[in-house]
């Protein structure tokens, strides 16, 4: 098999450690877990494509006009996040933390693009829809031939070109926590690092796993409009795969099929 920088990606988003590496082989994509599929689940119907044409839907949080493709910060690699259980915050730095979880417990439905950047410094742009709690759906544009899907309990990252795909449990996903219902990021994660400026408000969530190793999670909010902007996922062998997203919506109403996951039609990854 031939190892391609999504399923890099896949593996930092499953944060599977060398497990998943080994299974991420297809195109430079947005979600690190792994593998390869396709899939027979209905196409969702074509909700954002704002990079075509500005359709804003009056929803609360829509961005306004159409934006162009935003270039994603990347994070300095040798950067060195404190990691501490006895970490300890200001009061401004709490402050900020629960902003952003006010913020993305304040979401329900969330349509956009992204662009995402690999750990190779590959780009690719698709489409992704959010359902809280649980759900999620990234289509890449072509060549790619990836989708990720999340169904409240599984991931899945599915190769249309092969029908195959790889599951994960959702739990094991960082990005689990963007689509939790409600949350209190100071209470119900590991923060490891607050940060802010002029554009952004930055928090950096920590997970340690006895058998995989340690992955983290670097959430970007607007330091102005306090929208989504940008998430960083680092997998335990510390390659980062950075996901910027634009044109966001928070009023459509999502279709519940485009997040079923179709066990029967697409078998798992060729070993």
């Amino acid at each position: 098999m031939t190892r391609h920088p999504d399923i890099r990606f896949a593996a930092s988003f499953a944060a599977r450690g060398a497990r998943v590496a080994g299974m991420l082989l297809v195109t430079a994509a947005m979600v690190t877990t792994a593998g390869s599929f396709a899939q027979n689940v209905p196409v969702p119907k074509p909700a954002p494509k704002g990079r075509d044409s500005a359709q804003p839907s009056g929803g609360p949080a829509v961005t306004g006009a159409t934006q162009a493709p935003p270039n994603p910060v990347i994070p300095d690699p040798r950067r060195n996040v404190p990691s501490s259980i006895f970490q300890t915050f200001d009061d401004k730095q709490k402050a900020q933390a629960a902003k952003v979880s006010a913020y993305l417990s304040s979401l329900s439905t969330l349509v956009g693009n992204f662009v995402q950047v690999g750990p190779d410094g590959s780009k690719t742009q698709g489409d992704f829809y959010i359902q809280k709690p649980g759900k999620l759906r990234f289509e890449y544009d072509p060549p790619s031939p990836i989708d990720i899907i999340a169904d409240g309990s599984s991931v899945v990252v599915r190769d249309r070109k092969l029908a195959t795909q790889d599951v994960y449990p959702l739990s094991q996903t960082p990005l689990r926590f963007l689509l939790s219902d409600r949350i209190d990021l100071m209470k119900d994660t590991n923060v490891v690092n607050v940060t802010s400026d002029d554009l952004f408000i930055s928090v950096t969530i920590e997970e340690k796993q006895a058998l995989v190793g340690t992955s983290r999670l670097l959430l970007m909010i607007g330091a102005k409009d306090g929208q989504l902007k940008q998430w960083t996922v680092t997998d335990p062998q510390g390659y980062d795969t950075t996901v910027a997203v634009y044109n966001l919506d928070a009023g459509k109403k999502l279709d519940p099929s485009m997040f079923k996951i179709d066990f029967t039609n697409y078998g798992p990854a060729p070993g």
